[in-house]
């Protein structure tokens, strides 16, 4: 699949008005399931933390994580890195016309970033699949944090048997993580306490599946079949937001991906 020219078409778009951007935002916080359990984690962390906080978002890409802590809570100052200098550039736009002051965003790599014990959290989402020195990033984020505080990842399972670099356009390193690796990795840098939990369990693989591989199978096949997909999601998108929620209220013994929050 052509993630590359699907991000390009979308980023053409949503830097042409803030607002398509902030739509853009909300149609991800909706059918990217991560984006569900990245916020539930996120919310039980904000009852345990100080109103003042500093955040890092570790690969920010478009910047919706960072819109989104930056607006549910004034007082949290949220620093976004990114290798992409043109995303970094972009985010830093919409912030500034939206007169956002407590967000920034920064062209840095990840593999050698550290501000020690500055952050409260760090938040890192389908980021480390694509770093082959993972625990180099990994020892960063050690440092970077504040005693006590989380660091908070998302990432696939590995897939036993496949491909890791069958999907070139994402530069993927490795295809995901099995539980026992990343915990592992993430306590030889320093972590004193690991929790892994698995996300995309039936439920959300038939939603990841409806909401995602279907769209992106038409845009690949028939580009102009994509002017239909409002269509599509009219009838699809309840659907999904059904299985999205169940998804995120059950514990799952297996998932394809993983929601790993660590402790320093």
């Amino acid at each position: 699949m052509q993630y590359a020219e699907l991000k390009n078409s979308l980023k053409n778009i949503i830097n042409k008005h803030p607002y398509f951007r902030i739509l853009f935002y909300k149609v991800l916080d909706l059918l990217i399931l991560r984006s569900w359990h990245i916020k539930r984690e996120i919310i039980r962390w904000e009852n345990k933390c100080e109103c003042k906080t500093l955040i890092l978002d570790a690969g920010s890409g478009f910047g919706q994580y960072a819109y989104y802590l930056t607006s549910r809570n004034k007082f949290w100052n949220v620093l976004g890195v990114d290798i992409n200098e043109e995303l970094v550039s972009d985010c830093n736009n919409f912030f500034l016309k939206l007169k956002k002051t407590n967000g920034i965003f920064k062209t840095a790599d990840l593999r050698s970033f550290v501000k020690e014990n500055t952050f409260d959290l760090i938040l890192s989402v389908d980021v480390m699949e694509h770093i082959v020195e993972d625990e180099q990033v990994f020892t960063n984020f050690y440092r970077s944090l504040k005693q006590g505080s989380m660091l908070l990842l998302s990432t696939p399972k590995e897939k036993l048997g496949k491909d890791k670099l069958k999907n070139s356009d994402d530069a993927m390193v490795r295809n995901g993580y099995t539980p026992k690796e990343i915990e592992d990795k993430l306590k030889r840098v320093g972590f004193s306490r690991v929790n892994v939990l698995y996300a995309y369990g039936p439920s959300g693989k038939l939603s990841w599946y409806l909401s995602i591989k279907i769209p992106l199978i038409i845009f690949n096949a028939y580009k102009w079949l994509f002017l239909l997909i409002p269509i599509y999601y009219l009838f699809v998108f309840p659907v999904c937001m059904v299985l999205n929620y169940f998804d995120v209220m059950r514990l799952h013994r297996s998932g394809d991906g993983l929601i790993v929050k660590a402790w320093k």
